[in-house]
């Protein structure tokens, strides 16, 4: 649990359309801001779900004004609960989780990571655990955010788990 920090201008475009993009804009009128940071929250739980994550009464919110998802359950895992704090920060416009969610079955947490330019999941791996090979362990770790090995990007974070 606690504050995680992402980067802003990286992720999933889920405020592009709608009133959930208002809520990265500044408002004068508190209604119309509750409203943009309702869809926003809204967006990103769909977000969640669509990546086939669950957690029991899961409830997201955020804050425009701050930038800030906080996420709230209790995931049947800590690798379920790792994989919606990342489906919450790795979207554009948020740059940091709140994560107020709890486990069912504990286990120890993975490590984050967030990409830099010129990165490869082969390096990541070689990084964290002296061999490029088990590049796999992490791409198995992020599914089904990640579809693809190939596919990570500058600003994203990823799951590390323990080896």
């Amino acid at each position: 649990m606690g504050l995680i920090d992402f980067m802003k201008d990286a992720g999933e475009k889920l405020f592009g359309h709608g009133s959930a993009q208002a809520a990265a804009a500044p408002q004068a009128d508190p209604a119309k801001a509750a409203a943009a940071n309702s869809a926003a929250g809204d967006a990103i739980l769909n977000y969640i779900k669509a990546q086939h994550l669950s957690a029991t009464g899961l409830t997201v919110t955020f804050d425009g004004a701050t930038s800030t998802v906080s996420v709230y359950g209790v995931a049947p895992d800590q690798a379920t609960k790792e994989k919606i704090v990342l489906c919450c920060g790795n979207v554009a416009g948020v740059s940091k989780v709140n994560d107020m969610m709890t486990v069912d079955r504990s286990a120890p947490e993975a490590k984050y990571y967030t990409v830099v330019s010129g990165d490869t999941l082969s390096k990541i791996s070689k990084q964290f655990y002296g061999d490029a090979n088990k590049y796999m362990k992490i791409f198995d770790a992020n599914k089904p955010m990640l579809s693809d090995p190939n596919k990570i990007y500058p600003g994203q974070n990823l799951r590390i788990p323990a080896e």
